[in-house]
C-alpha cells in the first residue's frame, strides 16, 4: 500500500528532475500544451507502491502489468494519471468538461502509424516552403548569403503621439541580446535603429551608424511613453485605438554558409527587402478570404479582459498578417486531407503552433529564444514580440533543429512522444549520471498486435462534468486526480486561444460544437462568471462522492494539491468529509519547476501535497498530533525526506506541507461528527475552526523556524524517523 511502499526521496528526487525538462522524462506531454502537468513518474510511483509487487526502486524500471484494475480520473486534464495507468495496463477512465483536454488525451493515447504521419508532415512541410519560403529568408550581413533562414522576427510596438501625432516606438529597453548566449550585448540605436554590439551594457558608447549615445533604457515604463519628438508623456495601452500597432526593430537569421566562422548568433536591423517581403504577406493575405483564421470576438474573462484593455476584440488580431497566411495554408492543406489519426495528429499539431505563431511571444534577451504565449498561465502583453518562423530551420551540419516555435518543432515533438508511446523509458540517475531504461513490455495505447497478437486496453473518455458522473458502484481500484486549484488558472480562457481553431479542422467532433470550452460548471473560480469559493467546494464535494460511491472498498482516492491560501484548502476538507474519505497519509512531492529556493527566501513553493483517501483502512497512529509543535515535526520529517532527495525547500513549501497535514488532521477529527446536511458556509466554517483548534500555520511556522535557526537547541525533533507512517502496532483502523 502507498502509506507504507511509496518511498518520498526516490520519487520526489525523480520528479523534480523530470519538472526541469519534462519531455525529457514524459515525451508524451509534447503532443499539445497542457497546463501545470504534474510528474508522471509521480503517478507511475503510486500506482507501484499501491498495486506493485517489490520494493518501489526496483519494480520501477521494471515491466509491470497491472491488468484488470480500473483507474479513473475525474479531472484528466493533461491526461497525466490516465497515461501513466494505460501504460500499466490498467483500465481507465478519464472524464474532463473541458474539450480540449479531451481531445489532446484521446491524441495521447490513439494508435498513430508514425511513418504514415512523417510522410504526411513531410509533405505538408515541401507544400508550405513552396508557398511561403520567401517570406522567411533574409540576406546574410557577413556573406552575402541571400538565402539565409530567419529564426526570429522581433516587433516593437508604437503609438501616436497624442499632441504631436508623430509615431512613437515603445521599447522599454534596447537590449537586444545580452552576453550570455552571445560574444557581446546587441543593443538597438534609440535614434537610427541599427544594431549594435557592445563589449558592456553599463559604457555602450556610441552608435556605429549615426553615432548617437546608445541607451540601454527605453521611454516607455509604468504605462507611460514620453514622446521622443515634442516631450509629451503619452499614456498606454489606448484601447479606443484599436489593435496595437507594430514596427519590425530587428531580425535573428541562421546562415549555413557562415556559421562555421561566426561567433555566436546573427542579429541585423531589417533592410528594405525584408520590409517589402513582410508588406508582400500583407498583401497576399489581404487578397484571401479567410476560411480557417477566427474572426470570433474575444469574450470577457478574468483572464481575456487583459487583452480587451490593449484594444484586442477579436482572436484574429493576436496574429500578424505573414502568421495568419501562414496558418490558413496550413489548415487548407490539413482540411483536404481524408480523416483518420494523421489527419487529428496534423490538426493537433496546428493547434499546439499557434502558442509560438501570434504577436503576443516575447524574445527572451538571455536565452535568445521566443516564448511562447504560455510561457506564464496568462495572456502577457509586452512592448516588443517575436514572430517565429512558422516552417522550422534545420542545421545541416548538425542535422538539428534551429530556433523554435515552427512546424518542423512541432512534427519533431510529436513523433518522439508517438515513439515514446510504442516503447517506453525511464531516467535513472546513479553518481550524477544518467541512464535511459527501456521498459520493454509496457506501452501506451487502445490496441497493439505483436507477433500475430492482438491486446486490447479499456479507454473511456469523455468530454463532460465530473459533477453528473454516473459509474458503477465499487467497480474502481483507484481514483488518481490533479483537481482544479481553485482561480489558479483560467483553464478554459487560455485554451480558447487553441480551440477556436481546432474546431474548424475538427467540425464533425461532438465535444467541439460549442463556440467556446468555457463552461459554467468548471470547476475553477472566476470573477467573470461569479464562480466563487461555494461554486468550487459545491462542485469538489459532488465529484469526490460520485468517485467514493465508485470505489471499490478501502480503494485508494489520490489528488495532488497546492496552494498559498489555507482557503483554498477548505473546500478540499469538505469534500473529503462529504464523501465519506479519511486522508491516511498526506504525502509531499515537487510538482514545479524548482529553482534552487533558500529556505528564507520566496514564498513560493514546487510542492504538492499528495493526498492518500480511503473510505475504510489504518492510518498510523503517530501522525495523528493535534499540536502546532507536533505537525511541525511531521513537516520537519517530511523536509528530512525531500532533502534526501537534493531538494531545497522554501517557507512556501514549508507551508504547503504544513496545509497538508492541517487538511488531513482536520478531516480525521471531523469524521465521526460531520453533517453533509449543512449548508456550505457551516462547513467551512467547521474546518477553519477545526484547524485553528491543532493551531494555524503562523504557529506552526514559529516552531519550525526556530529548528532551522537553531537546530542545535532544539530537542524536540528527537523523533523515530525509521519508521515513518508504518510501525505495525501503531495502526488505527477507520
Amino acid at each position: 500500500m502507498i502509506e507504507k511502499n511509496f518511498d518520498i526521496p526516490f520519487i520526489a528526487g525523480l520528479a523534480l528532475r523530470e519538472k526541469q525538462i519534462q519531455q525529457n522524462f514524459r515525451p508524451i506531454i509534447g503532443v499539445h500544451k497542457w497546463f501545470a502537468r504534474r510528474p508522471g513518474t509521480l503517478f507511475r510511483g503510486l500506482l507501484l507502491s499501491e498495486f506493485g509487487n517489490g520494493p518501489l526502486k526496483e519494480i520501477f524500471y521494471q515491466a509491470n502489468r497491472l491488468s484488470g484494475l480500473t483507474v479513473a480520473d475525474p479531472f484528466m486534464g493533461g491526461g497525466t494519471p490516465i497515461i501513466e495507468a494505460n501504460r500499466l495496463d490498467c483500465g481507465v477512465v478519464g472524464v474532463d468538461i473541458n474539450p480540449m483536454a479531451y481531445w489532446i488525451v484521446q491524441r495521447e493515447i490513439a494508435n498513430l502509424d508514425v511513418e504514415e504521419y512523417r510522410d504526411a508532415a513531410t509533405r505538408l512541410l515541401d507544400y508550405l516552403h513552396e508557398q511561403l519560403g520567401p517570406y522567411y529568408r533574409t540576406t546574410c550581413l557577413s556573406c552575402g548569403n541571400i538565402h539565409a533562414s530567419v529564426k526570429y522576427f522581433i516587433w516593437v510596438k508604437t503609438i501616436k503621439c497624442q499632441e504631436c501625432r508623430q509615431e512613437i516606438n515603445m521599447f522599454p529597453g534596447y537590449i537586444l541580446a545580452t552576453n550570455s548566449r552571445h560574444p557581446k550585448y546587441v543593443l538597438i540605436c534609440s535614434d537610427c535603429g541599427e544594431l549594435n554590439e557592445v563589449e558592456s551594457d553599463k559604457a555602450p558608447g556610441e552608435c556605429s551608424h549615426c553615432h548617437s549615445q546608445l541607451k540601454t533604457r527605453g521611454p516607455a515604463r509604468s504605462n507611460r511613453c514620453l514622446c521622443p519628438h515634442c516631450g509629451t508623456l503619452n499614456k498606454y495601452p489606448q484601447p479606443q485605438q484599436g489593435p496595437p500597432k507594430h514596427k519590425m526593430a530587428a531580425i535573428e537569421y541562421y546562415c549555413p554558409q557562415c556559421k562555421q566562422s561566426h561567433k555566436g548568433r546573427f542579429f541585423k536591423k531589417p533592410d528594405h527587402v525584408d520590409l517589402e517581403k513582410y508588406h508582400q504577406s500583407e498583401e497576399r493575405w489581404g487578397s484571401l478570404e479567410a476560411r480557417f483564421v477566427p474572426g470570433e470576438k474575444i469574450p470577457a474573462g478574468d483572464e481575456t479582459d487583459r487583452l480587451h484593455r490593449w484594444g484586442y476584440s477579436k482572436y484574429a488580431d493576436l496574429f500578424n498578417a505573414r502568421q495568419q497566411l501562414g496558418l490558413e495554408i496550413s489548415c487548407r492543406w490539413i482540411d483536404k486531407m481524408t480523416g483518420g489519426e494523421t489527419r487529428n495528429a496534423l490538426a493537433t499539431n496546428l493547434s499546439d503552433l499557434l502558442r509560438y505563431q501570434n504577436m503576443l511571444c516575447r524574445y527572451d534577451a538571455s536565452a535568445l529564444k521566443s516564448l511562447d504565449i504560455f510561457s506564464v498561465h496568462g495572456f502577457p502583453v509586452g512592448l516588443m514580440q517575436c514572430e517565429s518562423n512558422l516552417l522550422g530551420i534545420v542545421d545541416e551540419f548538425k542535422r538539428t533543429q534551429v530556433g523554435s516555435g515552427g512546424w518542423l518543432n512541432i512534427i519533431e515533438k510529436y513523433v518522439k512522444a508517438k515513439q515514446f508511446c510504442q516503447l517506453p523509458f525511464e531516467l535513472q540517475y546513479h553518481n550524477g549520471r544518467k541512464k535511459q531504461i527501456t521498459i520493454e513490455g509496457e506501452w501506451i495505447g487502445t490496441e497493439r498486435t505483436f507477433k500475430e497478437v492482438t491486446r486490447q486496453k479499456i479507454v473511456d473518455l469523455r468530454c463532460s462534468s465530473s459533477t453528473a458522473l454516473t459509474l458503477e458502484k465499487e467497480t474502481l481500484d483507484a481514483v488518481l486526480t490533479d483537481p482544479p486549484y481553485y482561480a489558479n488558472v483560467q483553464y478554459a480562457e487560455l485554451m480558447d486561444f487553441c480551440y477556436v481553431w481546432l474546431r474548424k479542422l475538427v467540425s464533425n467532433e461532438p465535444s467541439f460544437q460549442p463556440i467556446s470550452t468555457r463552461n459554467q460548471n468548471e470547476l475553477t473560480g472566476n470573477n467573470t462568471m461569479s464562480r466563487g469559493l461555494m461554486h468550487f467546494q459545491n462542485g469538489l464535494a459532488k465529484v469526490f462522492q460520485n468517485m467514493a460511491e465508485a470505489l471499490k472498498p478501502g480503494s485508494p482516492f489520490i489528488f495532488t494539491y497546492h496552494h498559498n491560501d489555507l482557503n483554498a484548502y477548505l473546500p478540499i476538507a469538505t469534500a473529503l468529509l462529504d464523501a465519506g474519505l479519511v486522508c491516511s497519509a498526506s504525502l509531499p512531492c515537487p510538482a514545479e519547476m524548482g529553482a534552487s529556493i533558500h529556505i528564507n527566501g520566496t514564498g513560493s513553493s514546487i510542492v504538492d501535497t499528495v493526498f492518500v483517501c480511503r473510505t475504510t483502512g489504518v492510518v498510523s497512529r503517530k501522525t495523528l498530533t493535534s499540536s502546532p509543535e507536533e505537525i511541525a515535526k511531521l513537516v520537519m520529517m517530511d523536509l528530512d525526506k525531500l532533502k534526501a532527495a537534493n531538494i531545497r525547500t522554501s517557507q512556501g513549501d514549508m507551508r504547503c506541507i504544513a496545509f497538508g497535514h492541517l487538511i488531513r488532521l482536520s478531516v480525521w477529527f471531523l469524521r465521526e461528527r460531520w453533517n453533509v446536511d449543512n449548508e456550505p458556509q457551516t462547513k467551512l466554517k467547521t474546518v477553519e475552526e477545526q484547524i485553528n483548534v491543532l493551531g494555524n500555520w503562523s504557529a506552526i511556522k514559529e516552531y519550525l523556524l526556530q529548528r532551522i535557526e537553531a537546530p542545535e537547541k532544539q530537542q524536540w525533533l528527537a523523533l523515530e524517523y525509521h519508521e515513518g507512517y508504518g510501525g505495525e502496532s501503531d495502526k488505527i483502523s477507520f
